[in-house]
């Protein structure tokens, strides 16, 4: 018997629609905002700017949970790219809402949320499982990691 097997613990976070619709999928986190033009490849929905701690990764099908968006209005246009070429995040999880960040989501037609009653950057890491019911404002999580070593 494996004494490492523990229930899954899922954790609930209420907050804001911004782009209507549920989604579910693996969870992508950042800390730094993500940079439409010149920060993403909007063929593979992968993360290119230099500096950025999610360089080389792709946000293509996943949860993306990061504080909001930075740089030029060129944001939106790229995030709609990753639409037209399947490379779009499954949903969008930010902390700021700006008006580069609220164009980007409804571009892309990614469920999105904000205004949340905990920071989903304290609730939610790389590889959790996250459902976004942004119609009821609701997001499940089910970690990955049962470590505890996040509320």
């Amino acid at each position: 018997m494996n004494d490492a097997v523990t229930a899954e613990e899922t954790i609930v976070i209420r907050g804001r629609k911004v782009v209507g619709g549920v989604a579910e999928g693996e969870a992508l986190v950042t800390r730094d905002r993500i940079s439409g033009w010149g920060g993403i490849d909007p063929r593979t929905g992968t993360v290119i700017e230099t500096r950025h701690e999610l360089r080389g990764q792709s946000f293509a099908g996943k949860v993306l949970v990061f504080p909001g968006a930075k740089g030029s209005s060129g944001w939106s246009a790229m995030f709609h790219m990753t639409r037209l070429m399947n490379s779009a995040p499954a949903a969008f999880l930010f902390n700021e809402m700006t008006t580069k960040m609220a164009l980007g989501a409804v571009v892309t037609h990614s469920p999105s949320m904000t205004d949340f009653e905990r920071d989903p950057l304290e609730c939610i890491a790389t590889g959790d499982w996250v459902r976004v019911d942004a119609d009821r404002g609701v997001i499940e999580i089910t970690r990955k990691n049962k470590s505890g070593d996040r509320p």
